[in-house]
């Protein structure tokens, strides 16, 4: 007993130390972290919390009366981020592997219960074999219950879920439910069933990194947002992703001091290539014009025919949504319809300004799609776009071709602002097909019907394939030069800082899932 009560003020003068470990030399800090190296490297100096560092299980059955361990698998409490309040936990997998018990469950829901009190983001640091199988439906309810947690602090204040090491079963619902995943590659892993239930029922030979290792879930699946090389990364990652978002829905992000200058950008008059059809970098246009080195990017290498993440904008956080024409010229898909949709749902929730940059050829066709539901998929965007209430402003760089056109943040869906660059075209579709259905018997009837194609198609061009049509009808605010663009955006979004919109009273819409 005298040994355990030793023991047991060790680990109390620990939590009161705010974990008790030296700040780690990023440099030379390659490998696994433990559970409490991660906690002390992400928050501030000396500003860790611990809560329940005495609980244990309370489970007898099978010799576990046997193995006590006090803060049983998991260290919970709270701390700053660059001086703003997170709560935090971390899994412990030196103990029980970091599987989940009733009690494990109870400190994760505390600390979750109370970020949504004071409105300060939940971090969750997964490191986990799964349920802790000698407790029995205790511990699967006490997955349940943070589920629950989950889903009511959606939308109510930001959630981020870093796996930095096994997280399988019940497990991966509670990442799943929240804001965003990170994952640390050749570590990191996330199945419902490992690889040997699935050579049980499948007979598929498969390890555990093919399954459900960080590069499968951020480029097939999308579970993964990004992914980190270490450790360390993955923490720096989250504190650079914290540092984009606010604190709950009640408050704004903070804006940073910005002075503004000319913010002329003449790099953006020569990004778009004259030839419709040639495709060039999405990137770019980015870059010249958001604030400099400001683009944090979502889901980088999952649908890449849209791009999604957060920058900054005069010093405004602002999230942003654009088609990408390097891959699969831009157009809209199932995985990229998905990706887009869920991220601006989360900007809508917390308050941040949506950006989209239009150049989009249309949906993508062909049976893949339509059996895998790129109508309700598709829908999907075009809900999350319609219900946002956020500031809204479109710029339509080159194309915008039938229905995407009003999918991707249309003026006829809610947008605040649309505008285009000069050589935009705004159309049902290219020239070139509407050419062939419109006048196809008098080509059919001519000389030469090549040469009757081509002046169909330069006439149509002439009269559709521009972005005045649109002005002339209110559906575009204004033709820029793509020089003025970061210019006009930054007094755009200065102007819709006081937007207020409130929808009709509903419980909740009936999003196409």
């Amino acid at each position: 007993m005298d040994s355990r009560i030793k023991k047991l003020n060790e680990r109390v003068a620990l939590a009161h130390l705010g974990g008790g470990q030296k700040r780690i030399d990023k440099q030379h800090a390659k490998k696994k972290l433990t559970a409490r190296e991660r906690i002390n490297y992400l928050l501030d100096e000396g500003s860790f919390e611990e809560i329940g560092v005495l609980v244990t299980h309370r489970t007898t059955d099978f010799g576990m009366d046997k193995e006590i361990y006090f803060g049983d698998g998991v260290v919970t409490g709270y701390g700053t981020v660059n001086g703003r309040l997170i709560y935090i936990y971390a899994q412990d997998f030196t103990v029980f592997g970091g599987a989940l018990s009733e009690t494990h469950a109870e400190k994760i829901c505390k600390i979750m219960d109370m970020a949504v009190k004071v409105g300060a983001p939940i971090v969750g640091l997964n490191d986990s074999g799964g349920a802790r199988i000698q407790e029995g439906v205790k511990s699967l309810g006490g997955y349940a219950d943070i589920f629950y947690r989950n889903v009511r602090a959606s939308g109510v204040v930001p959630q981020i879920s870093a796996i930095m090491g096994p997280c399988a079963g019940g497990a991966v619902y509670s990442p799943a439910i929240t804001d965003f995943t990170i994952m640390v590659e050749n570590t990191s892993y996330m199945f419902v069933t490992g690889p040997n239930v699935v050579k049980t029922v499948t007979n598929e030979e498969v390890s555990s990194e093919e399954l459900g290792g960080a590069h499968v879930h951020a480029t097939k699946s999308g579970v993964a947002h990004k992914t980190s090389a270490n450790d360390i990364e993955c923490l720096e990652d989250v504190k650079k992703l914290l540092s984009y978002l606010p604190q709950n829905n009640r408050e704004t992000t903070e804006k940073l001091v910005f002075n503004p200058k000319d913010e002329i950008r003449d790099i953006l008059s020569d990004i778009v290539p004259e030839n419709p059809n040639k495709p060039y970098d999405m990137h770019e246009v980015i870059k010249g014009i958001i604030d400099e080195d400001s683009f944090y990017e979502i889901h980088k290498d999952y649908a890449e025919n849209i791009i999604v993440g957060f920058a900054r904008l005069g010093g405004r956080s602002i999230g942003i949504v654009a088609n990408q024409p390097m891959f699969l010229a831009g157009v809209l898909g199932v995985k990229s319809s998905k990706k887009a949709a869920r991220f601006t749902r989360f900007c809508d929730c917390f308050n941040i300004p949506l950006l989209v940059l239009v150049d989009v050829p249309g949906f993508l066709p062909g049976t893949d799609q339509e059996w895998n539901g790129i109508i309700v998929h598709g829908a999907k965007l075009l809900y999350a776009l319609s219900e946002a209430t956020v500031p809204r402003v479109t710029v339509i760089t080159r194309k915008a071709y039938g229905g995407a056109y009003d999918v991707m943040n249309s003026k006829h869906i809610g947008a605040d602002f649309n505008y285009a660059w000069p050589g935009a075209e705004i159309a049902v579709m290219g020239a070139k097909g509407a050419s062939e259905i419109i006048f196809r018997r008098e080509i059919a009837a001519a000389e030469n019907p090549v040469k009757k194609l081509a002046e169909k198609e330069a006439e149509y061009a002439e009269k559709f394939a521009n972005p005045y049509r649109a002005a002339r009808r209110g559906f575009i605010d204004e033709v820029i030069l793509p020089k003025n663009t970061r210019r006009k955006l930054i007094k755009t979004f200065s102007i819709l800082e006081g937007k207020q919109e409130e929808g009709p009273k509903r419980k909740h819409g009936n999003i196409p899932l």
